[in-house]
């Protein structure tokens, strides 16, 4: 198992930034990929940002030179730093882990999720 705890969450203005960590707990040495998604009222849980356990990024088009994801391995940590918040960055914001288990030559996936944490960017 592994526990996903997230902070930094807030209220900010627009053009404001804010950090969001997650920290994880229990198997995190199995632990191939983490990320941030975002869920906006009424609408789906949509990925923000991926960083792979080698280091590799991804972005969703809407937070591209805005937002960056980066990893502490030694901390067991994933951060957010969303720079120049805008109103329809508002979101419950999601840390998210994938762990990788071999078991007798088959590979299982399993996906967990931290609590969430609201982020709030007024106009």
């Amino acid at each position: 198992q592994v526990q996903l705890v997230e902070s930094g969450g807030g209220l900010v203005q627009a053009g404001g930034s804010l950090r969001l960590s997650c920290v994880a707990s229990g198997n995190t040495f199995s632990i191939k990929s983490m990320g941030w998604y975002h869920q906006a009222p009424g609408k789906q849980r949509e990925l923000v940002a991926g960083i792979s356990d080698g280091g590799s990024t991804n972005y969703a088009d809407s937070v591209k030179g805005r937002f960056t994801i980066s990893r502490d391995n030694a901390k067991n940590t994933v951060y957010l730093q969303m720079n120049s918040l805008k109103p329809e960055d508002t979101a419950v914001y999601y840390c998210n882990a994938k762990r990788i288990r071999i078991v007798a030559g088959s590979t299982y996936e399993y996906e967990y999720w931290g609590q969430g944490t609201q982020v709030t960017v007024s106009s």
